[in-house]
């Protein structure tokens, strides 16, 4: 990609009009798309466009601007770790034009004030939609609702719940959360992890935690809350969101729900795609992650399941952590990693480079299906006259060496560090603003607009 000139030939960083040259559209080769006032105005064969700036967009995909379902931001309360402004500088480099933050701040997103709040700093920062998750329960502690209602209709217009990094393990509170969140087409998105089976785990429960001596974390643990609450959402007739599955068990759960007509949606992790728990025989606190790392046998599961729609989406889970909470001794270690920086390289290598999966079902899990999921308007719309002009171009073709110091995330718990890794986020306009150009930030949208539930 060359750099964006306007018609006079003279360099140029932001205009209202952008004309994208030669781009693979999904199928269809070298086509342009002219951007004006943030939509996408004309598709096609386009002569000209006077006062455009041009991007050379020759042998770049052209995506929907991406989506993530499953992002911690940390702020407030743990701007040490991550804020809402370097998560979503992360984010435009990713891709994203959209990222779901999860509650698990502090103080918790359990009340409309705390929401506005996450929603207001995503507004301020101007790189991305961010869409504050509201909590479950009161504090994550799993004992009372929280105020689900005030948040669903605070400014934040709340659609997603979930006490992520915590299950939801006491079945009435669970059944309540989901005839709440029915009145407004809400969806809870689960935590399966039962806790009274995963006290004191360390690593997935297999072959090498026998090994290495570490507590495992049994699949069970994962499948016997999938199974309780697809059973609860059928009762209930309301959304159910399973958040970053990671076994096969999980997977055939899942498929069977479905195929009874259970209104449940599934995403799986980048690095549940590709890595396995033989990894953490190095000891690396770096691959400590919850829910762990499982084996070849799941990873297979896993990829099979997203290319077949089973499992409906890709959620990053992306987790930063200061240096200190990874570079110590494994039992003491955070778990999480790092993923909006790589997780679209990480679906091309996985997905796309074994022919599982073509650029269209890309385009379906990250961005797609995930705005649908959490209900964002004028998100993961398709490339077409009219709609709103969130666009991600990806190089296919380049290859790039993931150093974490060099990313926007204050996290440096890339589990892909010193990997090479396919594709190249090149540009991202968000509502018709190019956040990111040739690879780098550019400026974020001068003009925060309204973020409106569907």
């Amino acid at each position: 990609m060359t750099t964006p000139t306007n018609a006079s030939g003279a360099s140029a960083s932001s205009s209202a009009r952008y004309l994208l040259r030669g781009a693979s559209l999904l199928g269809r080769e070298r086509v342009d798309l002219l951007v004006e006032d943030g939509r996408i105005a004309q598709v096609g064969s386009i002569a000209g466009a006077p006062g455009a700036t041009v991007v050379d967009a020759e042998g770049l995909v052209a995506l929907p601007g991406l989506v993530d379902v499953h992002t911690h931001l940390r702020e407030p309360g743990r701007e040490d770790a991550e804020t809402v402004e370097t998560g979503s500088r992360a984010a435009a480099l990713g891709g994203y034009t959209a990222v779901h933050a999860m509650a698990n701040s502090s103080p918790v997103a359990d009340t409309a004030g705390v929401v506005e709040q996450v929603h207001s700093l995503g507004r301020r920062a101007g790189w991305v939609d961010v869409r504050p998750v509201g909590a479950v329960t009161v504090g994550l502690a799993g004992e009372q609702l929280a105020e689900i209602g005030a948040m669903a209709s605070s400014a934040a217009q709340v659609r997603m719940f979930s006490d992520d990094g915590m299950c939801v393990h006491d079945p009435v509170l669970m059944r309540r959360a989901l005839e709440y969140v029915k009145a407004f087409d809400g969806v809870v998105a689960q935590h399966a992890q039962e806790p009274r089976l995963t006290a004191g785990a360390q690593m997935n429960e297999g072959v090498v935690s026998a090994v290495l001596g570490l507590p495992g974390w049994p699949a069970v643990a994962e499948e016997s809350i999938i199974a309780r609450d697809v059973l609860l959402a059928q009762h209930v007739g309301s959304r159910l969101h399973v958040c970053h599955v990671s076994t096969a068990g999980s997977v055939e759960i899942i498929r069977w729900a479905k195929s009874r007509g259970i209104s449940v949606t599934a995403e799986v992790t980048p690095h549940h795609l590709w890595l396995t728990d033989e990894l953490v025989r190095s000891y690396d606190p770096v691959y400590k992650v919850n829910p762990p790392l499982r084996t070849q046998e799941d990873v297979e599961a896993l990829r099979e399941a997203l290319a077949d729609g089973t499992i409906d989406v890709v959620g990053t889970d992306h987790a930063p952590h200061p240096s200190e909470h990874k570079e110590c001794e494994w039992a003491q270690a955070a778990m999480g990693m790092t993923g909006l920086e790589t997780a679209l390289s990480v679906v091309q290598h996985t997905m796309v480079e074994s022919g599982l999966m073509d650029w269209a079902r890309v385009a379906e899990a990250m961005s797609v299906v995930p705005s649908k999921i959490g209900r964002v308007a004028d998100q993961g719309r398709p490339l077409a006259e009219g709609e709103a002009a969130n666009i991600t171009l990806v190089d296919p073709s380049a290859r790039w060496t993931v150093d974490p110091s060099r990313q926007a995330t204050k996290g440096r718990n890339s589990p892909f560090v010193g990997r090479e890794l396919p594709g190249r986020v090149v540009a991202t306009f968000f509502r018709g603003h190019p956040t990111v150009l040739d690879g780098a930030l550019n400026a974020p949208h001068p003009q925060a607009a309204p973020v409106v539930a569907q």
